[in-house]
């Protein structure tokens, strides 16, 4: 009896599996690109908020 499941069985994991591997691979591929963008405006000049030497004061800081 089990072995007549074992093709539905079998194909539910494979798919499971190739989803997982293709999510993982295009979040992989996805922060690759936004440190190479990151890096871009970097060598431009334009620097993150979170880099800035000055404290934010006042009621931006709780913010």
């Amino acid at each position: 009896m089990q072995n007549d499941y074992i093709g539905f069985i079998g194909s539910a994991y494979a798919i499971s599996v190739l989803a997982l591997v293709g999510i993982a691979s295009w979040v992989f591929l996805d922060a690759r690109a936004q440190k190479r963008a990151l890096k871009e405006l970097e060598a431009r000049g334009i620097r993150r908020r979170s880099a800035s030497a000055a404290p934010a004061s006042g009621a931006e800081a709780t913010r």
